[in-house]
């Protein structure tokens, strides 16, 4: 019983750590998302920095550029968040507790302990039907 006890917690560990690891994974993939979309955004305004040094005069270019460099700034900082995502207190926990259980159970199956229920259910006397 103990032993289909401490499996059961296992799995619930287990359990908890995937969903913990599955909403971390869905937020990086917002932020991805986001230093993407940031990313597009300083490639167009840098081309129309570009554009506008050629055609226009110097105030057109500085404001592309200032928007540009802080599309640029703005989709490394995203992408530093994204990268920077490591396992919750929960996702460490779980894992912990999955950990502690599933060793609790080989324990309790090590051979030993199989040795000695084998021999008591020998020498109990069998009752006859």
């Amino acid at each position: 019983m103990r032993t289909l006890r401490l499996a059961r917690i296992a799995m619930e560990a287990e359990s908890l750590r995937l969903r913990q690891m599955a909403k971390r994974a869905a937020l990086r993939m917002v932020w991805l998302y986001l230093a993407v979309a940031m990313l597009f955004c300083a490639l167009c305004f840098g081309h129309l920095a570009g554009w506008f040094w050629l055609r226009e005069t110097l105030s057109p270019l500085r404001t592309a550029g200032i928007f540009a460099a802080a599309d640029l700034v703005l989709a490394l900082v995203l992408t530093w968040l994204a990268f920077r995502s490591s396992p919750g207190a929960a996702e460490r926990e779980a894992l912990a507790v999955r950990r502690r259980a599933m060793d609790d159970a080989m324990e309790s199956l090590s051979v030993s302990a199989l040795l000695i229920r084998a021999i008591d259910m020998l020498l109990r006397p069998r009752s006859k039907s």
